[in-house]
């Protein structure tokens, strides 16, 4: 299996800067693959802004919202280092398509679809880095949307980080090795 490394915090921490200084640091060939959908100028301002930040560092980009299982094998066999940035993003994604399509998804659901991306990864001899946000350390959302989205992302932080072999949690822009 791939080492795997999970990165960890609240919004704006410094989670991305660091995960691409130390995806940087193994050297090789770097894949980054992002999960956020282009849904307004603010956002795509957002965007924008990583990608300036990966200019010239030699990076791969690859847009994937959310069939994350199809990266590998084939895609990140060409590389040394998968960063993905996000999780957070990608739980979004599916909790999206599921309410469009009228259909549920709960936490064993998105469980299972965590487990199936990572299962991939079993062959992949490189490090796969992910980014995810920590975001039940705040206040009870007060709908249930916002809370059936947190307790999602809860629980596939929860399967990546007992499966990874290193988890970091950064805030303010400081990195703090949990595992």
């Amino acid at each position: 299996m791939a080492k795997l490394i999970l990165i960890t915090g609240g919004a704006r921490s410094g989670k991305s800067s660091h995960a691409l200084e130390l995806a940087e640091s193994l050297g090789g060939k770097r894949l980054f693959v992002a999960t956020c959908p282009s849904i307004d100028g603010e956002m795509n301002e957002r965007v924008r802004r990583h990608q300036e930040e990966r200019q010239g560092r030699g990076w791969t980009t690859v847009e994937c919202e959310t069939e994350l299982a199809t990266l590998f094998p084939l895609q990140a066999m060409e590389f040394d280092v998968v960063l993905l940035d996000c999780v957070t993003l990608w739980v979004n994604n599916i909790l999206y398509r599921h309410d469009r399509l009228g259909a549920s998804i709960d936490d064993r659901s998105i469980g299972q679809l965590c487990r199936q991306w990572l299962a991939k990864t079993v062959n992949y001899p490189g490090t796969v880095i992910c980014v995810t946000n920590e975001v039940g350390l705040g206040i009870v959302p007060d709908n249930a949307l916002a809370r059936k989205y947190r307790d999602l992302v809860g629980t596939c932080n929860q399967i990546i980080g007992k499966m990874a072999e290193e988890v970091i949690f950064v805030s303010c822009g400081i990195p703090l090795h949990l595992k």
